[in-house]
Protein backbone atom coordinates (compact mmCIF):
# COMPACT_ATOMS: atom_id res chain seq x y z
CA UNK A 1 0.00 0.00 0.00
CA UNK A 2 1.34 3.77 -0.76
CA UNK A 3 1.67 6.34 1.68
CA UNK A 4 0.21 9.71 1.34
CA UNK A 5 1.64 12.53 2.14
CA UNK A 6 0.04 16.20 3.56
CA UNK A 7 1.71 18.93 1.40
CA UNK A 8 0.31 21.47 4.40
CA UNK A 9 2.65 20.07 7.03
CA UNK A 10 4.07 17.19 5.89
CA UNK A 11 2.25 14.10 7.87
CA UNK A 12 2.39 10.96 6.24
CA UNK A 13 -0.17 8.58 5.96
CA UNK A 14 1.19 4.84 5.82
CA UNK A 15 -1.87 3.15 5.66
CA UNK A 16 0.07 -0.24 7.54
CA UNK A 17 -0.26 1.94 10.41
CA UNK A 18 -3.93 3.80 9.47
CA UNK A 19 -5.00 6.44 12.21
CA UNK A 20 -6.02 4.76 15.18
CA UNK A 21 -6.54 7.68 17.16
CA UNK A 22 -9.17 8.96 14.46
CA UNK A 23 -11.23 5.73 13.92
CA UNK A 24 -8.95 4.25 11.04
CA UNK A 25 -7.91 0.69 11.44
CA UNK A 26 -4.52 -0.29 10.13
CA UNK A 27 -4.74 -1.74 6.71
CA UNK A 28 -6.73 0.81 5.53
CA UNK A 29 -5.98 2.24 2.08
CA UNK A 30 -5.27 5.82 1.50
CA UNK A 31 -8.68 5.79 -1.04
CA UNK A 32 -10.47 4.12 1.67
CA UNK A 33 -10.73 6.74 4.30
CA UNK A 34 -13.52 8.52 4.85
CA UNK A 35 -14.63 11.27 2.80
CA UNK A 36 -14.62 13.89 6.34
CA UNK A 37 -11.15 12.57 7.28
CA UNK A 38 -8.59 15.02 7.89
CA UNK A 39 -5.38 15.21 8.17
CA UNK A 40 -4.55 14.21 11.88
CA UNK A 41 -1.49 16.77 12.42
CA UNK A 42 -2.88 19.94 11.00
CA UNK A 43 -7.05 19.28 9.68
CA UNK A 44 -5.92 19.56 5.58
CA UNK A 45 -8.80 17.94 3.60
CA UNK A 46 -8.14 14.71 1.45
CA UNK A 47 -6.84 16.70 -1.72
CA UNK A 48 -4.22 18.36 0.27
CA UNK A 49 -2.71 14.87 0.45
CA UNK A 50 0.22 13.77 -2.61
CA UNK A 51 1.03 9.75 -3.25
CA UNK A 52 4.57 9.45 -2.31
CA UNK A 53 6.58 7.85 -5.41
Amino acid sequence: MEKWECIACGYVYDPAKGDPDNGVEPGTAFEDLPADWVCPECGADKDQFEKLS
